[in-house]
C-alpha cells in the first residue's frame, strides 16, 4: 500500500481499553496515521474522554457513528460481547464496509462473518496481540478471510508494527500462536521470578534481582533476533568447558526444564482448542 495512501486511511476502535491505548499511542509516536484519522468509541464516556483528551483523537458517540467515519473499524473489546456487538452494528457495517479487525481470543473470522451475516462479503481480518505491545514490544498474528485484499492485511499488519512484531500466519495456526507469544510472557515472568528468588535464596534483595534477572532476559531475547544464531549455538557460546553455565543447563534438563515448557504450550493449545 502506498505511504500517500495509507496515510489518508482512517481508523476507528470500538473499546478505549489498555489494549486500544497501547496502538492508538503506538501508531501516533511511529506517525503511522495523524490523529485526527483515528476514532474511539466506548461504553464508559468518562474513559473514552481521557483517552481521547491524552491522544488528540476523535470520540464518537456511538458505535454506529464510528463504522460511518472509518475506513477500519478494530474491535478491541472482551470476546464475549461480540454476539451482541457484531449484530447490532451489521447493517452499518453492510452499507459502510469498512475492514473488520477483531483483537480478541477465540473469536473465528467463521463467528465473525456469521454474526454480522452469513450472507455478507465482509472483509474480516483477525489478530492476535500479545501483553508486551503495552510497551511497544509486542507480538502479533494476523489472518485476513478470502474477501480481504493483500493491501488490507498489509494496512493492518502496518498498525501492529507500530507497537512491535506482525506476521501473517494460517488461523489454524493461531492456537501455537497463542501459546507461544500470547501466553509466554506469563511463563517468561514466571522464570524471571524464579531466577530472583534463587538470588534471594543467596542473600540478593529480591527487588534487586529481579532487576538483574528482567534485563538478562530482554538481552538474551535481543541476541537471539539480532545474532541469527539459534538458541542453541547461543547456549553453546556461552557454555564453556567445565564451566558454571553448562552446569546449570544439565541441571535445568534433569529436571526437565524442555519437556516442561512444552508440555505448557501442549495444555495452552489443547485449551484454546477446546473454547473453539
Amino acid at each position: 500500500m502506498q505511504f500517500e495512501r495509507r496515510f489518508h486511511m482512517k481508523v476507528g476502535f470500538i473499546g478505549a481499553g489498555n489494549m486500544t491505548s497501547a496502538i492508538v499511542k503506538g501508531m501516533i509516536k511511529a506517525q503511522h496515521l495523524p490523529k485526527e484519522n483515528i476514532y474511539i468509541s466506548n461504553r464508559s464516556p468518562e474513559k473514552l474522554e481521557k483517552l481521547t483528551a491524552d491522544t488528540g483523537t476523535i470520540a464518537c458517540s456511538s458505535n454506529e457513528e464510528l463504522v460511518s467515519k472509518v475506513d477500519v473499524v478494530i474491535l478491541a473489546i472482551k470476546p464475549n460481547l461480540f454476539s451482541t456487538v457484531l449484530p447490532e452494528l451489521s447493517t452499518h457495517l453492510l452499507k459502510y464496509n469498512p475492514v473488520v479487525v477483531s483483537i480478541a481470543a477465540g473469536v473465528s473470522l467463521a463467528q465473525m462473518h456469521d454474526w454480522i451475516g452469513s450472507d455478507s462479503a465482509m472483509r474480516l481480518i483477525r489478530v492476535m496481540p500479545n501483553l508486551n505491545s503495552q510497551i511497544g514490544e509486542g507480538m502479533a498474528a494476523v489472518c485476513g478471510n478470502e474477501q480481504t485484499t493483500q493491501d488490507d492485511v498489509e494496512f493492518v499488519i502496518s498498525i501492529f508494527q507500530s507497537i512491535g512484531e506482525a506476521i501473517v500466519m494460517k488461523e489454524a495456526d493461531f492456537g501455537v500462536f497463542s501459546a507461544i507469544a500470547g501466553c509466554s510472557p506469563a511463563f517468561t515472568f514466571l522464570f524471571i521470578d524464579s531466577l530472583a528468588r534463587a538470588a534471594v535464596k543467596y542473600g540478593i534483595p529480591k527487588e534487586m534481582a529481579t532487576k538483574i534477572a528482567a534485563q538478562a532476559v530482554l538481552g538474551s531475547g535481543k541476541m537471539v533476533l539480532e545474532s541469527g544464531e539459534t538458541p542453541w549455538n547461543l547456549i553453546d557460546q556461552v557454555s564453556s568447558p567445565g564451566g558454571t553455565t553448562i552446569e546449570g543447563v544439565l541441571a535445568l534438563e534433569e529436571n526437565g526444564f524442555m519437556t516442561s515448557v512444552v508440555k505448557a504450550v501442549d495444555a495452552v493449545v489443547e485449551k484454546d482448542t477446546n473454547m473453539n
